[in-house]
């Protein structure tokens, strides 16, 4: 049975199109009906899928690009967090793959395997509890979104905290201080934004040196952030 909540989550925080404005209406009273999300995090959802129903499509996508494609500290690729562009986060994205396989679940996306709402459209085909064990392992992660998009004054941000609410417990405080303390991007500064993914370029196979650990070891392993900006990838 589908966690129509995971899946919602996932869509609201997917590349906006018309299909997904038209969806919206229903999408918020999926969220709305979800007892498990605080009241106050509900209403603040249920205006912001109505915002997005409304909203001009362009300035939407132009919203979503500034935040999530241009700021590598708010990126939606959750290995980005924790391995950058390393070799690791190679290893790490095939296991991930396998992992999905393993659960009957083929991604239809051009998205990478880490990026969050595809895997959160994965935890959706889940029983909660390992759904919600795997949020858990990524709390800090989470939460740390949350504050940034809050400082940013985004709506996104209640969709983090209504995430961190399903994942059942509080983020590691040192992970999240950790992670807190480094400089948000700015991205209307091109120049800056162009240096920071200037290092290395991410290989996707594995390490032959290096196992490959299942999801939740991936996720768990995100208490230990992260190095030194390094270089995007096409």
């Amino acid at each position: 049975m589908m966690d129509r909540t995971l899946k919602a989550l996932s869509l609201m925080l997917s590349y906006p199109s018309q299909e997904l404005q038209e969806a919206m209406p229903e999408i918020g009273g999926v969220i709305a009906a979800d007892f498990r999300i605080a009241p106050d995090t509900r209403a603040v959802l249920c205006t912001l899928a109505d915002g997005f129903s409304k909203a001009d499509l362009y300035d939407l996508q132009e919203g979503y690009v500034m935040l999530f494609d241009r700021s590598r500290t708010l990126s939606l690729n959750l290995f980005e967090h924790v391995h950058g562009e390393s070799r690791d986060r190679g290893g790490a994205m095939v296991s991930l793959i396998e992992t999905y396989r393993a659960g009957g679940f083929e991604p239809a996306t051009p998205e990478l395997p880490d990026h969050l709402p595809v895997l959160l459209e994965f935890l959706s085909t889940r029983p909660f509890a390992e759904a919600q064990e795997i949020l858990a392992d990524a709390a800090h992660i989470l939460d740390t979104l949350a504050t940034r998009l809050a400082r940013r004054e985004s709506g996104y941000a209640c969709v983090f905290q209504a995430l961190s609410r399903l994942a059942g417990t509080r983020a590691d405080a040192e992970a999240l201080a950790g992670m807190l303390a480094q400089p948000d991007d700015d991205p209307t500064d091109l120049a800056a934004l162009d240096a920071v993914w200037e290092e290395t370029e991410v290989t996707f196979g594995p390490d032959p040196n290096a196992g490959c650990p299942q999801v939740r070891d991936m996720l768990a392993a995100m208490d230990k952030p992260t190095r030194k900006p390094l270089n995007r990838s096409a």
